[in-house]
């Protein structure tokens, strides 16, 4: 059974490519343990045998410190596990389609990159946050297309759903796209390659700590 759908906010966990599941999850229990609410289970490299058996594991993992799973991409292995939601992005499944999917009580978030003409889209397709980036340079997609910070602005003023900044984002960055107007930081290397990944989860959330409601 899924969690109670609620607004993304805060720290946004976004688990590496990793094939080790048991190193997987003693990542991910360290972020958990630092607060972070929220992970999106991402690997472009796995077989599907793989992801079915780590995302599963991950749900339970979730479950136990009352986090939301969120999947990348695969609408079919969102439903199987039972997921909180999925995260599409170009070329994948349109929301739409994801909310014909997975019913009315899943989180639906969509990629926009640096367009706000498709985060408007989406969420008048139904989205339940837009993830727009790369704001910074990023180890994970080195080429992605730069967006700026003029985005989130643009975007609040267009939308009322929550926007989430990815891209390059570490501890030193951060307050900048949270004073832009991020709801919350998706973060991938800096939390889960940092020495002490539960010190920097509790470091990203306490960003968020004093943001004006």
């Amino acid at each position: 059974m899924s969690l109670p759908m609620k607004a993304i906010s805060g720290l946004y966990a976004v688990t590496p490519d990793l094939a080790d599941t048991e190193a997987l999850l003693a990542k991910t229990q360290a972020a958990l343990v630092g607060g972070a609410r929220w992970l999106q289970y991402r690997n472009k490299v796995a077989t599907a045998s793989l992801r079915l058996q780590q995302a599963a594991a991950l749900r339970k993992l979730c479950r136990r410190h009352g986090a939301h799973l969120i999947v990348n991409d695969h609408v079919d292995l969102a439903r199987e596990i039972g997921a909180d939601g999925l995260h599409v992005g170009v070329g994948d499944a349109s929301v739409t389609a994801a909310r014909a999917a997975l019913g009315p009580h899943k989180i639906i978030g969509a990629s926009c990159y640096d367009n706000l003409r498709n985060g408007v889209a989406a969420a008048a397709q139904g989205a339940d946050y837009l993830a727009f980036g790369s704001f910074f340079a990023s180890p994970i997609k080195p080429d992605a297309v730069r967006a700026p910070l003029s985005i989130l602005a643009a975007a609040r003023q267009q939308v009322t759903v929550p926007l989430v900044a990815i891209g390059g984002i570490t501890l030193a960055n951060a307050r900048a796209v949270i004073d832009a107007g991020a709801d919350a930081i998706a973060v991938i290397s800096a939390l889960f390659d940092a020495p002490d990944i539960a010190s920097a989860a509790r470091g990203f959330c306490g960003l968020f700590e004093d943001k004006p409601a």
